[in-house]
């Protein structure tokens, strides 16, 4: 290793770029689908080895002494994000007359734009850098920090989270209960390093040590939680309506009342022998396939499909008019009740740039650029996420499509809930790792409030997870049919002995602490 490790060291100009880009690209195979997270004691030794050998030209200005750590930082990135969401430009080929153009930005510009974090991060723990376990303190503070920031800034986009490669299986998942995704995220990259020291003159036993019992513990905790995992009797019994309707048609004014009929056949299809009658069916995202308030006649339908106490879970689009001034459209979850009215409806809050609104529309609409979603005018957001009731009394908070995957908007919505449910189409992305990816952002979600998932995807994955992020039922991508599924609506322990948020934030704390007295040794040595 040494050998190897002092190569990589001493690598230059377009090697030095490619193997930054390679050992960022591999870091994706400890994601979902693939969740091969020993990769990650590969990927990231290789940046640690390439900082090492980041320097300058004597005598380099301030600026320019930093330019090789970004540079190495980015191009790890650039290649973890084009590795890791090439599958975005697939929603770009669904309507391919009017926005192929735009693939490269999808599959290039956006990978490019978001590297900028990882290469911010490589340039904050250069600047603390040492030659002992302190760098990699260092190097997991910013890497977390920047991940943070990637979740926060912009509107947002926390996808494939470094923290995530270390939480393939439901027993790894617990330590998110403990230091939620931003110890999670740090912690990971620590440990993933830590390989990195075989070439450090201080510290290595120190380091590995630490490494030991930090992974002991991760697997110990989650041992230790699904072993006291006690969820009580399953209360409520659901229908997940998974029809795999192909993207390309969602929209079409000739396919509609077929679409809706098939949802209807699916919905009324008697439960399975043995089975008890579901009291809610859910359907997923955008799945009535026009406004509601427009066709009396489908709410009648919806009606006599629904049986005496049945509750109906929609996803639509829904229009309101608004005084004097244009209608305004919603992605909603509508709930229907028995005798075909519309009970409440939960509007989406946390809306997609460029998908279901236009950033700088006024500017863009004059280059003949358009959102992906096709509807008269953007989708507007809500303001709150208020709960809703179902049947039994549990009360449910939804969230519609990527906005399962903000951690700390869902934590903070769910206080107080009973069940989270998340519908979504991802039928955008086709048979790619997107979904799947999707899925275990969700699954996370249930581990970290303790509160059951119910999941409504068009094509996929549709499924229940219970409170520890065990799947209790699911389809697979692009599976058509429905799941009747029983509930597990008892509460996972969360062991509040603090919380989780502030516990990660005291975790970097710590990890800068750590960097910060090892760059001070290694000055003072020097």
């Amino acid at each position: 290793m040494d050998r190897l490790g002092s190569r990589i060291v001493l690598a230059w100009g377009w090697r030095r770029a490619a193997l930054a880009f390679l050992a960022g690209a591999l870091l994706v195979l400890a994601q979902a689908p693939y969740d091969f997270f020993a990769v990650g004691f590969v990927a990231f030794p290789i940046l640690v080895w390439l900082l090492d050998g980041a320097t300058s030209e004597a005598g380099s200005g301030r600026l320019e002494r930093l330019r090789p750590s970004f540079a190495v930082g980015w191009w790890f990135g650039f290649g973890y994000f084009i590795a890791g969401l090439w599958w975005i430009g697939n929603a770009l080929l669904v309507e391919a007359d009017s926005f192929a153009w735009a693939l490269p930005l999808a599959v290039v510009a956006l990978p490019a734009v978001l590297a900028i974090y990882y290469g911010l991060a490589a340039v904050l723990a250069r600047l603390f850098w040492s030659d002992s376990i302190g760098r990699i303190a260092m190097l997991a503070f910013a890497f977390a920090l920047a991940e943070w920031l990637r979740g926060q800034l912009f509107t947002g986009f926390p996808w494939n989270a470094i923290g995530y490669a270390a939480m393939p299986v439901p027993t790894l998942m617990q330590s998110s209960v403990l230091v939620s995704m931003v110890g999670m995220n740090a912690l990971t990259v620590f440990v993933f390093a830590m390989p990195a020291i075989a070439l450090s003159l201080r510290g290595r036993r120190l380091g590995f040590a630490v490494a030991a019992i930090l992974i002991a513990a991760h697997v110990g905790f989650g041992l230790f939680r699904l072993s006291q995992a006690d969820l009580g009797p399953d209360t409520l019994v659901v229908r997940l309506v998974q029809p795999s309707i192909l993207q390309s048609e969602k929209w079409d004014r000739e396919a509609r009342d077929r679409i809706f009929g098939t949802y209807l056949e699916m919905s009324a299809a008697a439960p399975a022998e043995g089975k008890a009658p579901p009291s809610v069916i859910i359907w997923p995202e955008t799945a009535v396939p026009f406004i509601l308030n427009d066709r009396p006649d489908a709410l009648s339908t919806l009606g006599d499909l629904l049986a005496d106490g049945q509750t109906l879970l929609a996803g639509a689009v829904r229009s309101e008019a608004a005084p004097g001034g244009p209608t305004r459209y919603y992605n909603s979850m509508t709930q229907i009740g028995d005798a075909g009215q519309i009970v409440d409806a939960i509007d989406k809050v946390h809306l997609v740039p460029f998908g279901e609104y236009l950033p700088f529309s006024g500017l863009l609409h004059r280059f003949g650029i358009s959102k992906i979603v096709a509807l008269p005018e953007d989708f507007s957001s809500a303001q709150t996420r208020p709960g809703l009731t179902l049947p039994g009394g549990l009360s449910a908070v939804a969230f519609i499509c990527y906005e399962i995957i903000f951690d700390e908007i869902v934590r903070k919505d769910a206080v107080g809930k009973d069940i989270l449910i998340n519908l979504t189409n991802d039928a955008w992305f086709g048979d790619t790792p997107g979904p799947r990816q999707h899925f275990r952002q969700a699954q996370l979600r249930a581990v970290e409030t303790g509160l059951p998932l119910v999941r409504a995807a068009n094509s996929g994955i549709s499924g229940v997870v219970d409170g520890f992020g065990r799947i209790i039922d699911a389809y697979t991508v692009n599976g058509v049919g429905t799941l009747d599924v029983a509930v597990p609506t008892g509460k996972g322990t969360i062991l509040r002995l603090w919380d989780p948020v502030w516990a990660g934030w005291i975790v970097l704390g710590i990890l800068a602490v750590g960097g910060f007295s090892g760059n001070f040794r290694a000055r003072k040595r020097h």
